[in-house]
């Protein structure tokens, strides 16, 4: 019996001093470097939005962020790296719309893509645009699809990879707009814009941060935007929802730290990044990137990611294509 109470006191003092350290730590936080996992190359968009992020946190919370690129496996290394790091808000990834779709394209992932991970806030949203070449007969969505259904099969668009959101995207148009089309996978934007413009291929379906440089450069144009609204640098652009009711996506990036971290820790890199998207230098920096400032709760965050793996799983069912 002495021993059982001996042993009960004990398990009581050590949660009694975990309970105690722990708003100590989160209230002394950050008090070292934070590492900033970057998944993908110097100079793409979402390198540049990380290492925007990565600055202003730096300026704001008094310690060095630190970018590192791990540019391998379309982000999840990084992304991993941070999953199994330990619980302390010391390693930090920027999460991309592509992440839900890898959960469920994918038969194995290292990491579980939301149980693996401390959603903070999403940062930044920016539409896919559909465009066609800028001297081609097709004019609008509407024309597209038209050609589409007139002669199934034979009209094809351009997207980034087998298990993107640009693929996506394109097949969930097909089943609301129930037309049949053909992607055709490029491996970088420049190869198909130069296919595009050769009239190789009819339309294409790219960020608008690939997009709006070489739209507004006429190189191509924009027939439609994926997002429910409008799109500010092409305002007189329709979007995809004009001609394909329901249909609306905006591709993404938000902050993510390890599981487990403490709430403290979490509220506290949510309030910086919520301030640092208000000022007129972060939004100004995001719009030159095709992008603008969407600060979000955590659980805003946890629940898009949710409910873009359902979506784009249902998408999977009816197109009958199978993860990898």
């Amino acid at each position: 019996m002495k021993k059982l109470n001996l042993l009960r006191t004990s398990i009581a003092a050590v949660a009694a001093h975990l309970i105690l350290q722990a708003p100590v730590q989160a209230q002394d936080y950050p008090a070292k470097p934070i590492q900033f996992l970057i998944g993908f190359a110097l100079g793409g968009s979402s390198d540049l939005v990380s290492r925007l992020v990565a600055d202003q946190l730096a300026k704001r919370m008094g310690q060095p962020v630190v970018p590192i690129n791990k540019p391998t496996a379309s982000g999840i290394i990084a992304n991993e790296t941070v999953a199994k790091a330990p619980p302390d808000g010391y390693n930090m990834v920027l999460l991309t719309s592509g992440h839900p779709i890898a959960a469920v394209m994918s038969v194995k992932m290292p990491y579980d893509a939301v149980k693996d991970f401390a959603m903070v806030s999403t940062v930044t949203s920016y539409p896919m645009l559909i465009t066609v070449a800028a001297d081609s007969p097709v004019r609008s969505l509407d024309q597209l699809l038209a050609k589409a259904r007139a002669q199934p099969g034979t009209v094809t668009y351009a997207i980034a990879g087998p298990a993107s959101a640009h693929r996506l995207l394109g097949e969930l148009i097909q089943i609301e707009a129930k037309v049949d089309m053909v992607g055709v996978t490029f491996k970088g934007g420049a190869q198909a814009m130069i296919d595009l413009m050769g009239g190789r291929i009819d339309a294409m379906v790219e960020t608008a941060t690939y997009s709006l440089p070489q739209v507004k450069g006429g190189k191509m144009r924009a027939i439609a935007v994926s997002t429910a609204g409008r799109y500010a640098p092409l305002p007189d652009v329709p979007t995809v929802a004009d001609s394909v009711p329901g249909v609306e996506f905006g591709s993404w990036l938000g902050l993510a730290t390890s599981p487990g971290t403490p709430k403290p820790i979490i509220d506290r890199l949510n309030r910086e990044v919520a301030a640092m998207l208000k000022t007129s230098e972060v939004q100004q920096q995001l719009a030159n990137l095709g992008g603008e400032a969407t600060p979000s709760t955590p659980d805003q965050m946890r629940d898009r990611v949710t409910g873009e793996m359902a979506r784009w799983k249902r998408v999977m069912e009816i197109r009958k294509i199978s993860p990898n």
